[in-house]
């Protein structure tokens, strides 16, 4: 039986599960355990093929993930952010810019962003990458950041074992986009790197951020310190994340 198959085949039995709901008792256990139709003897009919595995398919984890341990739980990975990119953004005075799409408002330590203004949200503001004279153009320093992306180590720091992938790269632009998975749950970061007008001759904007959640224990820090410290041994002016200067992320996600 093909997959196709299975699935309307899940879906027909899902009709009848829905049909026969009042005849239908709760698991064992439950109050009322007399009905002559169990939910299980219902589920049965879908030949293998769980309701479970309907609607949650199973993880496509990214191809340089560390480990298959994980790969029969389900994954939270969220949308990806809808206004994502270089565009107009309003700074907290209601001025308009361009730059990359701000952190949550809610304050979240779960993300950074070298386009947040450092007088306006200091806590998720952090330096623009500056790529050496002696590179060339922005064509060859975005050439040079897919090459240092793309060698990334997925679990290093213990983080990313669901891998990664650039999802766009277009150097001519200037511009990155690459997501990034956790093992064991498939949470999703978003990175970019983008060249933006106004910003300075050679400097790379940088934005990480995590989709869900409020606490990233480290995880944004820690990927961007790693990309950094490569790109400092090819020349560039790359801080990263300061924690002693980010004091209330390191605090609240614990990593002092």
């Amino acid at each position: 039986m093909t997959r196709f198959s299975s699935l309307i085949r899940a879906a027909a039995s899902l009709s009848l599960l829905i049909g026969v709901q009042g005849l239908v008792g709760p698991s064992p256990g439950g109050k009322d355990s007399g009905s002559t139709i169990s939910r299980r003897d219902v589920v049965s009919s879908f030949g293998g093929l769980s309701v479970f595995a309907l609607f949650h398919p199973a993880a496509n984890a990214f191809d340089n993930k560390i480990s298959d341990k994980y790969d029969d739980r389900p994954k939270q990975r969220g949308g990806k952010p809808k206004d994502i990119g270089v565009a107009k953004r309003q700074d907290i005075a209601g001025e308009d810019y361009i730059g990359l799409q701000h952190c949550k408002p809610n304050g979240a330590p779960n993300c950074f962003c070298s386009t947040e203004n450092a007088e306006d949200d200091a806590e998720h503001s952090i330096p623009a990458w500056v790529w050496p004279e002696s590179l060339g153009d922005k064509k060859a320093a975005f050439q040079q950041l897919a090459e240092v992306v793309n060698a990334y180590e997925p679990g290093q720091s213990n983080i990313d074992g669901g891998g990664f992938k650039i999802i766009t790269n277009d150097p001519e632009k200037g511009y990155i986009y690459a997501q990034f998975e956790s093992l064991k749950n498939g949470y999703i970061d978003d990175v970019e790197l983008a060249f933006i007008d106004g910003y300075g001759d050679r400097a790379v904007q940088v934005r990480s951020s995590s989709r869900l959640g409020y606490l990233d224990f480290g995880v944004n820090a820690f990927r961007l310190n790693y990309l950094a410290t490569k790109l400092r041994a090819k020349g560039w002016d790359a801080k990263g994340v300061d924690l002693d200067t980010h004091q209330n992320y390191a605090i609240q996600n614990q990593i002092v």
